[in-house]
């Protein structure tokens, strides 16, 4: 089993939901929204995150406004909208479940090998 592959697809099913959560905190732009995932380990490439962040726009979920810069040209902050707030919620209870769920069994098969 490459391990290697499951790893990267159980980090893309969560990226949209970390983005979420750390634009929950405060408005960030994209160089950002990178470097707060870097430091949990949750690496993400610049190719990956803008189609992202333009889907979720598009969604309704994330909104942006152009703000200036102090180092370079005007930079966009995203932030989440009301839908999207809402939307975190929903997946708030889900990553609940599912932690609750993964958690559980894990235990039950560490203590006694059995389910």
């Amino acid at each position: 089993m490459n391990t290697d592959n499951t790893r990267a697809q159980m980090r893309k099913g969560l990226l949209e939901y970390c983005i979420m959560l750390l634009l929950k905190q405060r408005a960030c732009y994209a160089n950002d929204i990178i470097e707060q995932l870097s430091k949990t380990d949750m690496i993400v490439m610049e190719g990956t995150l803008y189609p992202l962040l333009n889907r979720l726009k598009k969604d309704g979920i994330l909104k942006y406004e152009w703000q200036e810069s102090k180092t370079g040209p005007p930079r966009k902050y995203y932030t989440l909208t009301p839908q999207g707030h809402q939307v975190l919620i929903q997946l708030d209870q889900s990553w609940t479940e599912i932690s609750n769920t993964v958690n559980l069994l894990h235990d039950r098969l560490n203590d006694d090998n059995t389910l």
